[in-house]
């Protein structure tokens, strides 16, 4: 994909961080464990109580809030949409029709939602009042798994799967900078005023400074990590890999803390608020809670159960989705705090 193409101008002045990067080899992966070995922590998912389920009649999975106007919104890759739900009555308040496979995650900021729409290799743009697309652009798309952020008055998106890195400028609708990342670069958090990267192939994270489009730092991590999300003062980072939570010194840009979830597996997510860090399993731990003044597992919901796909924490919730129900899950973090192991 050329930039002609894209319309992304600029280039990064941290490229030549690059030679470190291939230095960096990521372990070899364990065998998925048991869960936390530890006193009163495994719950049965049984005892898990949603506030609400939200039947979507789809396949809901990225899931997006927005507290300033009660709404949540989650992607709908099986029919090609894009569902608002509404916090206050726990109904659907607008349905979206947009391209083939939305995926890639979802981000609000500027007035919008930005969705990737991956088939199409395409960024669209829908407006938070009137639930309307108001503007498509050619972008690219690096993985089905991977996420979008926004922050600093950009959106970034990770535009292929060779590591590039591309920020969008929603002031004047247009691509403003590329920066060279890993490959295997997929997972996107804004926070700290920086951007964190995740490179799955290099068991690394890299810092960006949006001041300067430059890597200001490239952290190693587990192997394999995918997810992270910005909260409680650190970086979080799901290292699918090993089953571990790397805890991540935004003052010094070095892990501080590995936490061990237990399992090793794909279809996680990460996610912090609440008071709380927040992990989910699609197969068999469909929740896990971390409390970050400790940094230990003091929660894990185990059993099968439709929901940890994706999750999200706003309006005093945690959401989360079940791509296999059809639903999504309103759950109160103080109830989820407040139940017991049998």
């Amino acid at each position: 994909m050329t930039n002609e193409q894209t319309g992304i101008t600029g280039e990064s002045a941290g490229t030549a961080n690059l030679v470190s990067w291939h230095d960096v080899q990521s372990p070899s992966p364990r065998p998925r464990g048991p869960g936390v070995d530890a006193p009163r922590v495994k719950i049965p998912v049984e005892r898990l109580k949603p506030e609400a389920v939200i039947e979507t009649g789809g396949c809901p999975d990225w899931l997006e809030t927005v507290d300033g106007d009660g709404s949540v919104w989650v992607t709908d890759s099986l029919n090609n949409r894009i569902i608002r739900l509404d916090a206050k009555t726990n109904t659907i308040a607008a349905i979206i029709p947009v391209g083939k496979n939305p995926s890639s995650g979802l981000a609000a900021g500027f007035g919008s939602l930005w969705v990737p729409i991956c088939d199409y290799d395409v960024l669209s743009r829908i407006d938070l009042k009137t639930n309307e697309i108001t503007a498509t652009f050619a972008a690219g798309w690096s993985n089905w798994e991977a996420s979008i952020a926004t922050g600093a008055g950009s959106v970034w998106l990770m535009t292929d799967s060779k590591g590039t890195l591309s920020r969008f400028d929603p002031a004047s609708n247009d691509w403003i900078a590329k920066i060279h990342l890993p490959t295997g670069s997929y997972g996107l958090t804004f926070g700290e005023d920086a951007l964190w990267v995740t490179s799955s192939d290099y068991g690394t994270v890299a810092r960006v400074d949006p001041s300067t489009n430059a890597v200001a730092a490239t952290i190693p991590v587990g192997p394999s990590p995918r997810y992270v999300a910005a909260g409680e003062g650190a970086i979080w980072v799901l290292d699918q890999g090993d089953g571990r939570v790397s805890r991540i010194d935004p003052r010094t840009n070095t892990v501080v803390a590995t936490i061990e979830l237990g399992f090793a597996a794909g279809f996680n997510e990460i996610t912090v608020g609440a008071g709380s860090v927040w992990v989910s399993e699609f197969a068999y731990y469909p929740l896990t809670r971390i409390d970050p003044s400790t940094n230990e597992v003091v929660q894990q919901f185990y059993g099968t159960s439709g929901i940890g796909t994706a999750m999200k924490v706003g309006h005093g919730s945690l959401w989360v989705s079940c791509e296999r129900d059809g639903n999504v899950w309103r759950l109160d973090p103080k109830r989820v705090a407040a139940t017991l192991p049998e």
